[in-house]
């Protein structure tokens, strides 16, 4: 990963209380996996910052050795690292992802 990568992905996630890496954008997901989440976090009213890994190769690498995490999306809450879709997925049908963003004193809406 270039330093560059590195320095922009610690910088996003240690400036913002919650951080979709994503393929697309919110309003237009270039996945399924990547809508699946956004669903869900636009459901429980959490705010959120998104970086379309699409747009930049470094940056798409980059969040995968960030963490040593194969795939996208991936969601960081309070600098963070929760997981990806499944984690998402599981954490938001046993309400435990609403929990873990009161605990994070993460407002919903």
């Amino acid at each position: 990963m270039s330093t560059t990568a590195h320095e922009t992905i610690k910088k996003t996630v240690s400036e913002n209380d919650v951080v979709l890496f994503m393929k697309g954008t919110p309003v237009f997901p270039q996945c399924g996996f990547s809508s699946t989440v956004v669903q869900i976090m636009d459901y429980i009213g959490v705010n959120y910052e998104s970086v379309n890994v699409l747009e930049d190769t470094d940056i798409r690498q980059g969040i995968k050795d960030f963490n040593n995490w194969p795939t996208i999306p991936q969601i960081f809450v309070k600098g963070e690292f929760i997981g990806g879709c499944d984690i998402v997925k599981e954490m938001f049908e046993t309400g435990e992802l609403k929990t873990l963003m009161a605990e994070k004193n993460i407002s919903l809406a």
